[in-house]
């Protein structure tokens, strides 16, 4: 076994390889403090048959046993990878994806499997680490190495690398991963952070990463094994010479050039049906036909954009697709809000809910078991004209939730401004480009709708990227459509404020961004992300609701003494459930006395909190007091003035005159006003009808 060390960011990382996983193509064992993740790499034999992609898998398995937890649920064993796991997962494959071969057909696993967690060292970024060293020492082809290193902002401050708590409670979630000359991936999530800082930032994790780079370097020198040869799947030259000679490059650029996705799929279906026909006696070609097509459609739209600086829509190069909002489309529910861009059109619908219904997250980060903000999205096979059964969300729904999820959560209000769970639904009715953006808006203005206090208006737009042979020869392209995401080289997605950036994901199919390209791109998103919100959003709705709508949850809360939580709640519940039968709310009591008090009913609601506050006041001499009288004794009366709060009233203490008998004057069920007289000569507290008149 060898042993390599270095220290990042002021703590020790360790690399291990050689003692464990020996049959993997490539495995370490990586330390960073007491983290520790393995990580491992692996290659089929051969090519798997039938396929046009890499398939390359990545996996972030979270063991519950890293941080000292038995799983929850009724097995007790790790189920289907979390949200974290799937997000992390994805972070690893956008930048290692486009450093593998394109041509490589050989199914590839990255798996990274945590062992033990210590919060001043992230998992993921360690498993990050681990997937670029696992991959540069094994035998897999991979034009590595790469680096990733994490940025927080906490006091104004950046922190390299930073732990769990300073990540959580920080101004900056940043993750940038890059080769040895340029960044190839950024994900960010901000607290309206301004691009020159944003910028600042990334290019001080592109610094770092160059040291560990440097350090993989070595292991790689001493342990890295013989790349591997493997069977090329690239399409033959002479099969795009005989489709030009068929479908001249004129033909091709007529079919693709149009604004409307189904007439471009239109043309390249009788193109298609016109080659199948000219290849029918040549199988070899026709198992590759559809690849060939492809890449033809792809070299076409390139060298439009990049020579001709005209776009498959007519588009100029930074003008943004027709827009539309509104708001208010969908009758009951909480909030509602369409965005259309070209052919991108996403509706979300917002829905309120007390605290208690946040989601439980059961993870390795001990600092976060609940989720008060959900964003969820799907994406339906309608959307793109087609027809597949429904699934379920798969990875890409997920980290699309995610990614606008993180774009609202620096502008929502805190528990205490707002006491809701919120949950946020985007359905896609139409795709042709950057769902997850238009996602971001119609959120944004959903929320708003809903009655949410959002501290200022967010947008998202996509950035795209085509490059020539050089570093200096490209073309940043505002608002992507599907077409120019699928040919092109970037899909940069930014959302912000006015004031400052709140997420960041980019994703590439090369080797790398120059920084004038990152620099580009994020003007481009500012520029456009205002143009959004000014010349559509703010049409629609300019500010959030001052309330929530008739159907949602009107919620209330109170502070009460925690020694008085057990007054509330009562013996086996009866108190707290006798109050929720009678008025129909739902009451919420946290430990240290935060009750929270959730109904549609705003009397009802009122009714609820005035039995409250009468439970956990005590009597005084002189307090008015309305009850109802719930038993009658030969010597006076019991009235309640909340459930479980009791007062006796004596029979000389009902009525001026004198009162023989109490059923006289009050029957069971009579509401009465009573005045407390403070204490009797017996120590207990008593209260008159007649001194309330």
């Amino acid at each position: 076994m060898k042993s390599f060390s270095m220290e990042l960011a002021g703590k020790t990382l360790t690399i291990e390889v050689g003692g464990v996983a020996k049959q993997a193509n490539g495995a370490a064992m990586m330390h960073y403090g007491d983290t520790t993740v393995l990580s491992t790499a692996t290659a089929s034999d051969k090519p798997r048959d039938g396929i046009d992609f890499f398939p390359l898998s990545v996996e972030f398995e979270e063991k519950m046993y890293s941080v000292g937890k038995i799983p929850g649920g009724f097995n007790k064993r790790e189920g289907k990878a979390s949200e974290n796991a799937v997000l992390t997962a994805r972070v690893i494959d956008r930048p290692m994806r486009p450093l593998f071969p394109k041509d490589y057909r050989n199914d590839v696993t990255l798996n990274n499997l945590v062992m033990s967690v210590d919060p001043e060292c992230r998992p993921e970024l360690v498993a990050m680490l681990g997937s670029a060293i696992s991959a540069s020492i094994s035998d897999i082809p991979f034009a590595g190495p790469c680096a990733m290193t994490q940025v927080g902002l906490v006091d104004g401050e950046f922190v390299m690398n930073p732990s769990q708590k300073d990540w959580d409670e920080g101004d900056l979630q940043l993750t940038v991963a890059s080769t040895r000359e340029k960044v190839i991936m950024i994900e960010a999530g901000a607290n309206i952070v301004p691009e020159d800082k944003m910028i600042e930032a990334i290019y001080k994790a592109h610094d770092m990463n160059q040291e560990v780079i440097k350090f993989i370097d070595t292991i790689v020198a001493e342990v890295g094994k013989e790349k591997h040869e493997y069977e090329s799947c690239a399409i033959p030259e002479e099969l795009f010479d005989a489709i030009k000679e068929i479908v001249p490059p004129a033909e091709m650029e007529e079919a693709v050039f149009t604004d409307d996705k189904q007439t471009r799929e239109g043309n390249i279906s009788a193109i298609t049906e016109k080659l199948e026909e000219a290849f029918a006696e040549n199988e070899e070609w026709l198992e590759v036909l559809g690849e060939a097509i492809y890449q033809y459609q792809k070299k076409t739209v390139r060298k439009m954009i990049l020579k001709d600086k005209k776009r498959p829509d007519g588009r100029k190069i930074d003008e943004i697709r027709k827009l539309d909002a509104q708001v208010d489309l969908i009758p009951r529910v909480h909030g509602s809000a369409m965005f259309t861009r070209g052919q991108t059109q996403i509706c979300n619908v917002v829905t309120l809910a007390p605290l208690s219904e946040a989601q439980r997250i059961d993870g390795l980060d001990e600092n976060v078991t609940t989720k008060r903000y959900m964003h969820q999205y799907n994406f339906p096979s309608y959307s793109v004209g087609e027809t597949r059964p429904s699934r379920g969300p798969g990875r890409r729904e997920i980290g699309h939730g995610a990614l606008a999820e993180k774009a609202l959560m620096a502008v929502l209000p805190s528990e205490e401004e707002f006491p809701y769970a919120i949950r946020a639904v985007s359905e896609t009715f139409e795709s042709n480009g950057s769902t997850s953006m238009a996602s971001t808006c119609s959120s944004c203005m959903s929320l708003m709708a809903a009655g949410v206090p959002l501290k200022a208006m967010v947008a998202g737009i996509s950035c795209g990227l085509v490059t020539g042979e050089t570093d200096d020869e490209y073309l940043v392209l505002t608002d992507i459509q599907g077409l120019e995401d699928f040919f092109g080289d970037m899909d940069f997605k930014v959302t912000g404020t006015e004031e400052g950036i709140t997420a960041i994901q980019m994703d590439i199919k090369i080797h790398g961004l120059t920084r004038p390209i990152v620099e580009e791109a994020i003007r481009r998103t500012r520029e456009a992300r205002l143009f959004i919100m000014d010349s559509c959003m703010k049409k629609a709705i300019v500010a959030p609701r001052d309330s929530v709508n008739e159907y949602a949850p009107k919620i209330e809360t109170i502070q009460i003494d925690p020694d008085k939580i057990g007054d509330v709640v009562g013996k086996s519940g009866k108190v707290i459930n006798t109050i929720i039968d009678e008025t129909g709310v739902k009451i919420d009591i946290t430990d240290d006395g935060m009750v929270s008090v959730c109904g549609v009913d705003r009397a009802m609601i009122d009714k609820a909190l005035g039995y409250i506050k009468t439970i956990v006041t005590d009597f005084e001499e002189g307090m008015i007091l309305e009850g109802t009288v719930v038993s009658i004794k030969e010597f006076g009366a019991f009235v309640e003035f909340a459930p479980g709060k009791e007062g006796m009233v004596h029979i000389s203490k009902i009525a001026k005159e004198r009162v023989e008998h109490v059923e006289d004057y009050l029957t069971l069920g009579d509401k009465v006003k009573c005045k407390c007289l403070g204490k009797d000569r017996m120590g207990r507290i008593s209260f008159s009808i007649k001194d309330a008149q």
